[in-house]
């Protein structure tokens, strides 16, 4: 079991600095950082000697002015390297964040759908956020002083051995019994670290989900419920954290303990040896000050590996993400993706291995023509778009553009030529100018976007608003009404003058009179090109070139409106039903 934890640790270690590797450094800065750092290191050495000698002179003579100077000049030095270094290794840490919270923001939104299924928001924000802070804590706050405290405790003791070989001995009895204590610790700490993180995006994900839907917790009083779960979240995060104080409140007093025990022994010794002439005064003081410059380093080495245990559980999960396929992002292929026949040819597809959502269908839809598809929830409808969207691969099967299979497609070019307005109209947060030329790298004039919402039939509620196109519609657009956001939706699928248009039930959860204006501005999106609807209100799809009745999976009827109704019973049923004949 030991062997087993101390492997693990291995590899997490070597994943930890083959991620720092992958890192952009700057170079430069991260050269003078470290010279800075040694002068101001080489300085610190210096002071005690200098020290020294200064104490031997004022036993020996008058006060001398010119030691005191020099004393003065190191200590002036020290500080000023000091501030320069602690700066640049300030920039450094933010620098390589910054890298690194790039790379793993364009890795997260290249990421496929699927793993957006399996993962809560609220967890890769944590990622991103979080996690990656940890690792600027261990950069900027720790590292060097890990590398000069080396050289400190090093220097010191070659020093101290040329002052007295037999007070060093004494010292460097602790380094054995302090390794033997810190390498299980450490293990400790890395398994709770990693708990914490794994635990705080846990929580960080609860937070994400409930604020994003805070009317619906409000709508049915689920606040006590939602409380209650926090509550539950927070007391979990609050038992890691006292386990990892536990361990620090261990690591840092124990180092300390060591090195007082030492610092009496050694002042006990170093008294004697003074008393018997053996010692200067000065060289007391000496040796006092280089076993101080041991000790605060050691004290910050605890911390150090505390802090890195805690950067290696953090990069661990940057690092899970990062090994994850995302989806393949080709450079734009030179071929334009004109008009041409979508066609699912035997295509089947699961959710898992229990789940069988889309079970052998086949259809074609041809520019210029509306292709809609009906049936009971759950049938297959929504997934058909998915696939389509490439958004998931079928199982078995293919789907076609051109009699060429879509996989083989640039997934930039095949996605530009697709538009999509769904029942839900998502916005982002911002302008409504911004939302309608979402995705966009060039905005077109403004006279295209007028004309874009003049067709959406949105520019009359725009111009009724005091910012007009650069009114905040709230999150997710709350600001708007339904019938706005489908409009405002509508106008963007116009800009992006998509060859495939997706309506996902664009209408359904609309009133009437919404309706009739969205149905209007939806007739002008759809004249031209390939159209493919899913409706549950069957008077929006009567006139629909080819409808498909699709059941557990399967289409169990296709045809128009009027051939439909004669020759498929439970459609017939579905128009009745809405009162159609």
């Amino acid at each position: 079991m030991h062997k087993d934890r101390s492997l693990t640790m291995q590899k997490s270690t070597k994943g930890f600095f083959q991620l720092l590797r992958s890192l952009r450094w700057p170079v430069k800065m991260t050269i003078i950082a470290l010279v800075l750092s040694l002068l101001s290191t080489v300085i610190g050495l210096v002071v005690p000697l200098v020290t020294k000698d200064l104490v031997d002179t004022l036993t020996s003579t008058a006060f001398n002015w010119k030691m005191i100077m020099l004393l003065l000049v190191v200590f002036l030095l020290q500080a000023i390297s000091g501030g320069f270094s602690f700066y640049l290794l300030s920039y450094i840490g933010e620098y390589i964040v910054a890298d690194l919270r790039k790379k793993l923001w364009s890795k997260v939104l290249h990421l496929p759908v699927t793993y957006y299924d399996q993962n809560e928001s609220g967890e890769t924000m944590s990622r991103i956020t979080q996690d990656t802070s940890t690792l600027k804590s261990l950069i900027t706050d720790h590292l060097v002083n890990f590398i000069t405290g080396i050289i400190t405790i090093i220097g010191s003791v070659i020093i101290l051995f040329f002052i007295d070989w037999k007070m060093t001995l004494i010292m460097l009895i602790s380094v054995p019994l302090s390794v033997a204590i810190m390498i299980p610790l450490g293990n400790m700490m890395h398994k709770v670290s990693k708990s914490t993180q794994k635990e705080m995006a846990s929580f960080s994900g609860l937070l994400g989900r409930v604020l994003s839907e805070i009317r619906l917790v409000k709508s049915y009083r689920a606040e006590k419920t939602e409380t209650a779960s926090g509550n539950e979240a927070i007391q979990s995060l609050y038992k890691f954290g006292l386990k990892e104080a536990k361990i620090q409140a261990f690591i840092a007093p124990f180092m300390t303990l060591t090195m007082m025990v030492i610092l009496v022994a050694i002042l006990g010794y170093g008294g004697l040896q003074v008393s018997k002439g053996i010692l200067t005064a000065g060289e007391l003081v000496a040796i006092i000050f280089y076993l101080v410059q041991i000790i605060v380093p050691f004290a910050q080495m605890a911390t150090f590996f505390a802090s890195f245990q805690k950067a290696v559980g953090a990069t661990e999960r940057i690092q899970e993400i990062f090994h994850m396929d995302s989806e393949t992002v080709e450079v734009e292929s030179k071929q334009l993706l004109e008009d041409g026949v979508v066609a699912f040819e035997d295509v089947h597809f699961s959710y898992g291995l229990d789940k069988k959502v889309i079970d052998g269908i086949s259809f074609e839809a041809r520019p210029g023509t509306v292709t809609a598809f009906v049936g009971p929830s759950g049938g297959g409808k929504t997934t058909i778009f998915s696939l389509l969207e490439r958004f998931y691969d079928p199982d078995s099967g293919k789907i076609l553009f051109n009699q060429t299979s879509i996989t083989d497609l640039s997934l930039r070019a095949w996605r530009s030529k697709i538009g999509y307005v769904s029942q839900e109209s998502p916005l982002m947060s911002g302008t409504i100018l911004s939302n309608m030329t979402y995705g966009m790298i060039t905005i077109p004039p403004m006279e295209k976007i007028i004309e874009a919402a003049t067709a959406a039939n949105a520019s009359a509620f725009i111009d009724e608003l005091p910012d007009k196109y650069d009114t905040l519609v709230g999150e997710r657009g709350i600001k708007l009404s339904g019938g706005q956001r489908q409009r405002i939706a509508i106008a963007r699928a116009l800009l992006h003058d998509p060859k495939i248009l997706i309506l996902d039930e664009a209408t359904s959860n609309l009133d009437s009179g919404s309706e009739a204006i969205v149905q209007e501005a939806l007739e002008r999106l759809m004249k031209g090109r390939t159209t493919l609807i899913i409706a549950h209100r069957l008077a929006t799809i009567t006139h629909a070139d080819q409808i498909f009745f699709l059941e557990q999976g399967k289409i169990t009827g296709s045809g128009t409106h009027e051939q439909l109704i004669a020759h498929h019973e439970l459609y017939k049923e579905f128009t009745q039903g809405q009162g159609l004949s």
